[in-house]
């Protein structure tokens, strides 16, 4: 882009940056380019200099300027007769802003010609516009310069200023040029300057002659003018015939009338404002005329007076002459009266007034147009001095002075300026003579007075002047009857009471009174009588409404319509004006829906009339649509549907839809007459009671008018017939606007069902009928057109011409097209609509094309931007690509689009909106966003690709929008630097890696970038700008997404700079307070306007979240290692999260709550060291709990989820603070509230869920509602959440006392047990009800929760359902128990739990759950023998946990053996046998570890993964093997074989110590001689033989001895710390050795006591053989003997002591060492023994 540096500014540039259209918008940066830019202003034209040889020489000796572009150059100059320099200027300028294709085609077209013919032809039309440009700048200045609503007025005054004398010579003479200029031909200017480019260079002749001429008259508005100075001026316009006597007039054609027109007008009002008529008049009345700058020029008025002598052939004299006679008049009457008169007659001949109503008009509205209202300033002064100096019967036709009064009365303050001057003077006597007729003629009256309404001042007085009317104006043929007259007819006097109109009575009317005089003039209609009578013209009017119902169908209507429609007209632009003033019109207004009624129904209705009865509705209908849509309803005039409407089909065929009255009108009437008057006013009509939002009931009734409108008239209006030029572009116009407001009405006005609503009537008809093809055409009418139609405009550029009608039409039709695809429901197929948008036409005339070029657009800023918007919009939603679409103009739109980026001065706004469309193309349009990188693949080694910026790349321009050195620069705004980090974020998170690969190791890349984070924010209170918080939360995303992408030794060193330097900069704690301030101001102005800037703080937090939650991941990288930090950093959260929620009313508080809530509880898990050291948070997190539960259920069921969550974690980190409990009553209550409402909905969702599952599928179902919101039973759900934290608490609460006192108020666990019992019979929910029993588990341990949890009826809520969890097989124990791993929910999990449950009850409440457990047992019988049976088919850790459990409830049963016999003896027998067989089982499996190691690989293949898991319930030594998850198989297997033992020793330990239950007491046995033996069973059978893996062989006593020997080896293995079979290094810890050793010493007592127990209940069986008890001494005593030695080796080295020594008389502390052995009380006991049975 070499050639890009301009010289200097192209006059474009320069009146787009003046209008304020740019990016320089501040009053110093304006006032800086007028400084620079002001002589060339100055100059004029004459800037454009002609070719010279020196200037040639320049160019040729100019080593900046590439030789091509010298050529073109040349050509350029020779064609245009411009200077070489300045030739190659407008060349460079064109290339920059207009050229439309890429630099690589530039240079095949300049060597190609007839390309280069075609390019230099557009760049003599950029020279063209370049030049009116120049002088649209001058008349920019002069039109505001001395306006003080401007805001750059007093720059534009110190520029004029410095123009001010020499403008006007420069101008002149240069307009003096242009009309006396040669029309080129081909011979001067070569082979290009064919004839139709003769006649382009005559139409831009004249439009700069135009355009000079208005400087020129605004120039002397402001400034005097010498009489030297008139003089030469009315030379020049003479000679040049006012613009008809052109040089070249045989050039001129049709197209071309409007300019010349222009031109003679300009010429006309400069002459008159030259005679300064306003100062003459102001001389005149202060009797000063002397002081006229003409009083003492003699000479020039001679020949001034023999100059316009000679005028008259031309309508453009008739102002001057009436001008100068007036000037002549007043300061000369006597010297020249025959001139002046002859001067005052041709001025009427030409008829000078009206004259003056057509050029006022031809200049246009005076809404935004300066010159226009100039003018009628100019022409004022005119009118009311002719009116004051001469007779209004010389001034020819009333109507035509009216006529020029009204035109020029529409100018802004002059209706004021009117009402302020005596009535006697100027426009006032107009007024006077034209009330002199009323009522007679209305008319006249009424047209003057609507004119002079212009503000509520002037309406008011209006109003009054009407409301007192003194005379009242008659005309008779001849004279009355009831009049008395004077002899000479000049006097009449009324003899009776007259009713002035004819109408019934009891209706509006006025009565003349007797005795009214009145005065008498007799001319040529008869006689015309004033009466001398008082009355209100509003009555009058009233009464003329009235007359014209009555004689609607006569033939007097069109004469009534005449009188009425003035009327109407007054009313229209009343109430338009001043609302205020409508009550009194009321008896006007409300006949308006009458007469549209009777006047529409006519056979030839009068349009003028209906037009201005609906433009009065429009007005009213603003101000209260309800009420004007009620009485329009019944009037018939609007569309209406004859059956309700029920579904959109049969809306959009129109079925039983009527047109109305205007829908007839609209066919019969006003297409054949090519006169849309009443169109106009129902699309504004329809509109505007769209707008008033009048609620659904209305809104359906608006349906049939705007379905006449989508298919009726937008479908085909541009083929009807027109006869007024530019009403086919108002209409389409309107039609959009209406179409605009329907689809802009806020959704909650339209009610939901199937009966279509307004607006889904509208997108279903734009979507899918020939509609939206309409608004498609509309859209592709392409940038050229719109070029075409601004460039035909006469006006220097108004704000109402064709073009802006055409331009505001395009821009509605983007945005309907936009809001369409944006509120269309979501469908599979694609819509015509869709269709037409993103079809690929021939020739490149695809719309996606056309939207792109309309970037070539320079007008109106909008346009491109709203095309880039709609652009961004299909690129998100319609399949298709853009890069496709655009095929071979895409790399030429490309650099339009980054030449347009990249511009200093370019409006902001199309900048955001292009980095907007290329954000969402980084994701949707892959072949787009590659151009637009335009990357470069760089030669380096094979295999690798590196990349390069191409030259063309956006990345180019995005990195100079982040550089920080560019911050704060006009052209780097907030909102630009924003889209360019929502940019540069859409390429990390579509991982670009080549763009981001190049983006990463650009210098200064992560600097600039990051610098918005060390700025200082504003407070939360005073952010002006909310984008600031947006970008923030862009740099933390990219760089949250970097850190996470790559590998932390890879990234850039210039980024771990920055992170390294934010940590170092307490960027951390910064940050973290203020994201904290961010959360309260929301909280705090919540219920005022605080939530405007809420989407960027919900970003800020977000992105905010996103880098804490990296940062506990990857700390060392992110630098925030500090524990101070990070205490600082979790407590801010906290506070934040406390700050929000704790305004449970307000969404956006609910929002930001959940969100920082989330971060809470991640950082609670991950940081525990940190929390632990935090002050108290239970209490905050306990308020926030409280709060949330009273919050909108709906939003807050996730919030709620993780505040339970987060409570749980911070009971386990800190628990309740040393005792500290005061939160603790509150809390359990509001835990306890929320289990009971969730259990009881979770009934509710049970019971649903079983009832629809019995209900066959049924389409038609009458169950639409779902109960409370379906509650779905979930591991993270609010339900089971609060069940765990409920038992966190019980657990905190030691005693129980606080739980009991909430119990009592709240039945939580009646409503658990109800909903536990359904979910165990139904089989769901089972995360609830794992939940529910951890709770009853935990409550279980106290007394008092015990006897709660008994008392609730737990037994049941759990026994009976209970069986509904498994099912007992026939056939082979095993298949009932599952392989799964013991850690993941599954029911047998629950039945494990149920036992425990069972367990605890009974060992807390003893006696008192006696018959619950026994009850228990007997159900679950099966299952518990099955359970028993199964260790020795399945070692799975599930199936011994459960064996586990099981066996420990049968120790806490077997503690009440008598009723456990009483009630379920058979059951007692089975468990004991099948308790003798487990022990001997376990001891089996503990001793041969190999076989062990063989069925865990042979049969549980799953085994390896779930031994590594650490249980749940029980501390087991596996815990350490979690880390291993990476080692080898080896390992692993050992792991989970070391599992399975512990497993095996707890349910040997715990079947021993419940055997000892069932076997006689020891020391009662041996001393008590007369016990009861047979109450006792024998459990082991006489052998010795160590016992054997099989169900046959019964267990013996040598199964007893053989697992003391097993215990005694392993507790050697322990103690030597040898890792043999048993894998003793990978027990975590001592205390974990501790236990183990305790385990098997307990094991070994309980052995030890069982066989000493059996062998004394043997030898004293009587049944038994002698023979057999001596076998046994014998057998025993060996072997005891053999034991009692290895254990005392034992205790030598210092064994552990039995958990159970703590219960006999000597406590032993663990791991002392034994001074003797017999020191261990089981030890005495077995040698007491063996001493006994040695005797």
């Amino acid at each position: 882009m070499a050639d890009s540096e301009m010289y200097v500014r192209s006059s474009r540039e320069l009146w787009t940056i003046l209008l304020g259209r740019s990016a320089l918008r501040e009053p110093a940066q304006i006032e800086e380019e007028l400084d620079r830019n002001w002589e060339r202003l100055l100059q004029g034209l004459s800037y454009y200099k002609t070719p010279s040889s020196s200037a040639a020489e320049k160019l040729k000796a100019d080593k900046d300027v590439a030789q091509p572009l010298k050529d073109v150059g040349l050509r350029i100059s020779k064609l245009l007769g411009l200077d070489q320099q300045q030739s190659v200027q407008i060349l460079q300028c064109y290339l920059q802003e207009d050229y439309r294709g890429t630099r690589n085609t530039l240079k095949d077209v300049l060597q190609d010609e007839r390309p280069s013919q075609a390019l230099l032809l557009k760049i003599a039309d950029y020279y063209y516009e370049e030049r009116v440009c120049h002088l649209r700048c001058v008349l920019l200045l002069l039109t505001y310069f001395q306006d003080e609503r401007h805001p750059y007025r007093v720059e534009y005054s110190n520029c004029v200023n410095k123009l001010e004398k020499d403008l006007v010579n420069n101008y002149q003479k240069q307009f003096e040029t242009l009309f006396k200029a040669e029309s080129p031909t081909w011979e001067t200017h070569g082979n290009l300057m064919t004839e139709r480019q003769v006649s382009r260079w005559f139409l831009q002749c004249l439009r700069e002659q135009s355009l000079l001429l208005e400087i020129l008259f605004l120039y002397y508005a402001y400034f005097e003018m010498g009489p030297g100075d008139l003089l030469s001026f009315t030379k020049m316009f003479k000679e040049q015939g006012f613009g008809l006597r052109q040089t070249n007039r045989h050039l001129v054609d049709k197209s071309m009338d409007a300019l010349v027109d222009r031109i003679g007008y300009f010429s006309c009002l400069i002459l008159v404002e030259g005679m300064d008529i306003d100062f003459l008049h102001k001389c005149a009345l202060e009797e000063r005329t002397e002081q006229h700058q003409f009083s003492n020029t003699p000479a020039i008025s001679k020949e001034m007076d023999q100059m316009l002598l000679t005028f008259g052939d031309i309508p453009h004299h008739g102002p001057v002459l009436l001008a100068w006679v007036l000037l002549r008049h007043t300061l000369s009457p006597d010297e020249s009266s025959p001139v002046i008169r002859r001067i005052g007659n041709t001025s009427l001949q030409l008829g000078v007034f009206q004259y003056l109503t057509t050029m006022l008009q031809g200049l246009g509205g005076t809404g935004n147009n300066c010159t226009a209202s100039t003018a009628r300033m100019c022409i004022y002064g005119l009118l009311s001095f002719v009116i004051t100096s001469f007779e209004e019967e010389t001034l020819g036709s009333q109507q035509h002075l009216i006529n020029a009064a009204c035109e020029v009365l529409s100018a802004p303050s002059l209706a004021e300026l009117f009402w302020e001057t005596k009535p006697t003077m100027g426009l006032g006597m107009i007024l006077d003579s034209a009330m002199g007729m009323f009522p007679h003629k209305t008319g006249l009256l009424l047209q003057l007075l609507t004119a002079l309404l212009s503000d509520k001042s002037t309406a008011k007085k209006v109003y009054i002047f009407l409301d007192k009317m003194s005379f009242y104006t008659e005309v008779y043929k001849t004279k009355p009857n009831d009049v008395i007259s004077r002899e000479d007819e000049t006097l009449w006097r009324r003899q009776a009471p007259k009713l002035l109109y004819p109408l019934g009575l009891g209706q509006t009317n006025l009565r003349m009174p007797q005795g009214v005089l009145g005065q008498v003039a007799v001319g040529e209609q008869g006689y015309v009588v004033r009466w001398d009578y008082s009355y209100s013209a509003w009555i009058l009017f009233t009464c003329e409404i009235e007359m014209l119902l009555h004689v609607v169908s006569t033939a007097d209507v069109i004469l009534h319509c005449e009188r009425v429609k003035p009327i109407l007209d007054l009313v229209h632009k009343m109430i338009s004006t001043d609302w205020t003033v409508s009550d009194c019109l009321l008896p006007l207004t409300s006949r308006i829906y009458m007469l549209l009624q009777r006047l529409t129904s006519v056979i030839n209705p009068p349009v003028d009339v209906i037009a201005s009865c609906a433009n009065c509705l429009i007005v009213l209908a603003a101000r209260m649509p309800g009420k004007v849509w009620s009485s329009l309803h019944h009037t018939g005039f609007l569309p209406f549907a004859s059956s309700p409407l029920t579904n959109m089909a049969q809306s959009i065929s129109a079925e039983g839809m009527k047109a109305g009255n205007y829908g007839n009108l609209l066919v019969l009437i006003e297409q054949p007459r090519g006169e849309y008057a009443v169109t106009i006013a129902f699309l504004r009509l329809v509109t505007t009671l769209v707008k008033g939002q009048l609620g659904s009931t209305q809104d359906k009734g608006l349906i049939p008018c705007v379905l006449l409108v989508l298919k009726e008239m937008l479908p085909t209006y541009h083929k009807w017939r027109y006869n007024t030029h530019g009403v086919r572009e108002r209409i389409g116009c309107l039609i959009l606007e209406l179409v605009h407001a329907i689809l802009n009405l806020s959704p909650e006005g339209e009610a939901s069902g199937s009966t279509p609503t307004l607006q889904s009537l509208c997108i279903y008809s734009l979507a899918n009928t020939e509609a939206g093809q309409a608004v498609v055409n509309i859209m592709g009418v392409g940038v050229d057109t719109i070029d075409v139609v601004l460039a035909a405009q006469p006006s220097s550029g108004g704000s109402e011409g064709p073009g802006q009608i055409l331009i505001q039409t395009v821009k509605l039709a983007f945005s309907v097209t936009n809001n369409v695809i944006r509120l269309k429901p979501p469908s599979s197929a694609v819509s015509p609509l869709e269709q037409a948008l993103t079809q690929h036409g021939g020739h490149g005339s695809n719309l996606i094309a056309v939207l792109a070029k309309y970037i070539y657009h320079k007008h109106d800023p909008a346009l491109p931007r709203l095309a880039i918007q709609l652009l961004k919009r299909l690129a998100t939603v319609a399949p298709m690509s853009v890069y496709a679409c655009l095929g071979g103009d895409a790399a030429a739109i490309r650099d339009a689009f980054l030449t347009r980026l990249q511009s200093r001065t370019e409006d902001m706004r199309i900048k955001v909106m292009i980095l907007e469309f290329l954000t969402v193309a980084v994701e949707t349009q892959p072949g787009l966003i590659e151009l637009f990188l335009n990357l470069k693949v760089k030669d380096g080694a094979e295999g690798s690709k590196e990349f390069l910026l191409g030259e063309w790349s956006c990345l180019q321009v995005v990195l100079d929008l982040i550089d920080s050195r560019q911050q704060g620069k006009y052209w780097c705004v907030p909102l630009l630097h924003r889209a360019a980090l929502a940019f540069l974020h859409a390429l990390w998170q579509d991982r670009r890696d080549s763009a981001i690969s190049v983006l990463r190791t650009k210098e200064r890349f992560w600097e600039n970038l990051t610098t918005p984070l060390f700025g200082t924010l504003p407070a939360p209170s005073d952010i002006t700008e909310p984008c600031v918080l947006e970008t923030c939360a862009f740099v933390m995303k990219i760089i949250g997404l970097e850190i996470y992408y790559v590998v932390s030794g890879s990234l850039e060193r210039s980024l771990k700079d920055a992170l390294q330097k934010f940590s170092s900069g307490r960027r951390y704690e910064y940050w973290s307070q203020y994201v904290k301030s961010l959360v309260v101001h929301v909280a705090e102005t919540e219920e005022e306007e605080g939530v405007h800037s809420f989407s960027e703080t919900q970003m800020v937090i977000s992105a905010w979240r996103m880098l804490l939650i990296l940062s506990t991941s990857h700390s060392d990288v992110m630098q925030l290692k500090e524990d101070s930090a990070r205490l600082k950093l979790f407590m801010d959260v906290l506070d934040g999260t406390k700050a929000a929620l704790l305004v449970p009313m307000s969404v956006p508080c609910l929002r930001l709550g959940s969100m920082m809530a989330t971060l809470l509880l991640i950082l609670l898990k991950q940081w525990r060291s940190v929390v632990a050291t935090a002050p108290d948070v239970l209490a905050p997190l306990s308020l926030i709990l409280e709060s949330v539960l009273q919050a909108d259920q709906q939003l807050m069921e996730s919030t709620k989820a993780k505040v339970f969550s987060a409570l749980i974690s911070a009971l386990q980190i800190q628990g309740l603070n040393g005792g500290e409990i005061s939160q603790l009553p509150q809390l359990l209550l509001c835990v306890c509230e929320t289990v009971q409402d969730e259990a009881l909905a979770l009934i509710d969702s049970t019971r649903h869920a079983a009832h629809v599952r019995d209900v066959p599928d049924d389409k038609d179902s009458m169950e639409t509602d779902a109960v409370r919101s379906i509650q779905k039973d979930q591991r993270d759900g609010v339900c089971v959440l609060a069940l765990h934290l409920a038992k966190e608490l019980c657990r905190a609460d030691e005693d129980g006392e606080h739980w009991v006192l909430v119990m009592r108020k709240i039945p939580a666990l009646h409503s658990i047990l109800s909903a536990l019992e359904l979910s165990l019979r139904s089989k769901q929910n089972l995360y609830f009800t794992e939940a529910a029993l951890h709770l009853l588990l935990t409550l279980a341990r106290t007394p008092q929760g015990a006897a709660a949890v008994a008392g609730a009826g737990v037994i049941q809520s759990i026994c009976l359902p209970l069986l509904s969890v498994y099912e007992v097989p026939s056939n082979g124990a095993s298949q009932g128990f599952s392989r799964k791993s013991q850690d993941a929910p599954c029911w047998p999990g629950v039945y494990r739990l149920s036992m425990s449950l069972m367990e605890i009850l009974l060992k807390t409440l003893r006696y008192n759950f006696i018959n619950e457990a026994l009850d228990f047992v007997g159900v679950h019988q099966e299952r518990i023998l099955q359970c028993l049976n199964a260790v020795r088919t399945v070692q799975s850790l599930v199936c011994l946990d459960e064996a586990d459990h099981t066996v420990g409830f049968l120790l806490q049963l077997s503690s009440f053996c008598k009723e456990w016999q009483f009630h379920l003896p058979h059951l007692l027998r089975d468990v004991q046998i099948n308790l003798c067989y487990l022990c001997q089982t376990c001891t089996y499996l503990l001793h041969s570890r190999n076989m062990l190691h063989h069925y865990l690989q042979a049969k549980n293949g799953e085994a390896l993964p779930s031994g590594p898991r650490a249980q749940r319930d029980h501390q087991t030594p596996s815990k350490a093997a979690a880390e291993g998850g990476g080692g080898e198989r080896e390992e692993a297997e050992q792991k989970a074989l070391l599992a399975v033992q512990c497993s095996l020793l707890k349910i040997l330990s715990k079947t021993l110590a419940t055997l000892q239950h069932f076997t006689p007491d020891c020391c009662q046995i041996i001393l008590d001689q007369c016990m009861d033996l047979a109450e006792y069973r024998t459990l082991f059978v006489l052998s010795f033989t160590t016992s054997a893996f099989d169900a046959d062989v019964a267990p013996s006593f040598g199964t007893l001895l053989a697992t003391i020997n097993v215990a005694l080896s392993m507790l050697g293995e322990v103690e030597k710390k040898e890792p043999a079979s048993l894998s003793v290094a990978s027990l975590a810890s001592s205390e974990e050795t501790q236990a183990l050793k305790s385990l098997l010493m307990f094991t070994m007592e309980n052995c030890f006591y069982v066989l000493i127990s059996q062998a004394v209940r043997c030898l004293k069986d009587p049944t038994i053989a002698p023979r057999d008890k001596q076998r046994l001494k014998q057998e025993l005593g060996s072997e005891l003997s053999t034991l009692l030695s290895s254990l005392s080796r034992h205790f030598r080295r210092g064994a552990p002591s039995s958990p159970a020594s703590s219960l006999l008389p000597s406590p032993q502390p663990p791991g002392a060492k034994a001074s003797h052995e017999g020191q261990e009380p089981f030890i005495q006991l077995v040698q007491a023994f063996v001493r006994h049975i040695q005797r």
